[in-house]
């Protein structure tokens, strides 16, 4: 009898991860699997809830409110810059880097306009519902 996954319990999955509008943004696929401990912080909440329970070959399809994925947007996180502070040939979408005081900090080119770039720190999934088709390979139990 296979045992159900609890807190605590490192797990293998293979998952594709799919937009509403049925857009892959992820898959383990034809990859490595994406290794865990579930109910920890290490992945999206809502992934690492929904696992507890499940059991080694299981598969399912489960759904993620932005509140157990990637949060909401913060409309603060997003900043207008002049272009020509940017890396020359920088475009939207291009995933860019800054050191602010000690902190270093992520984003992403939002927009680019004129000679004025939309710098968001927002996660590029925030907002989004997510929809992953998982599959559990491997369950390790941690007592």
């Amino acid at each position: 009898m296979a045992t159900k996954i609890h807190a605590g319990d490192v797990v293998k999955i293979h998952y594709t991860g799919r937009l509403d509008n049925g857009t892959v943004f992820s898959t383990s696929l034809g990859g490595e699997p994406l290794e865990f401990t579930a109910g920890s912080d290490e992945v999206i909440e809502g992934l690492s809830e929904a696992v507890i329970g499940m059991e080694q070959g299981e598969r399912r399809t489960i759904t993620i409110p932005p509140e157990k994925a990637y949060g909401l947007r913060d409309p603060h996180l997003e900043r207008e810059v002049p272009l020509a502070d940017l890396p020359q040939g920088v475009q939207v979408g291009d995933r860019l880097s800054a050191q602010i005081g000690n902190q270093r900090v992520r984003f992403w080119v939002k927009e680019i306009a004129d000679d004025i770039a939309v710098l968001d720190a927002n996660h590029p999934l925030a907002e989004q519902t997510l929809h992953l088709e998982i599959e559990i390979l491997s369950v390790e139990t941690r007592s």
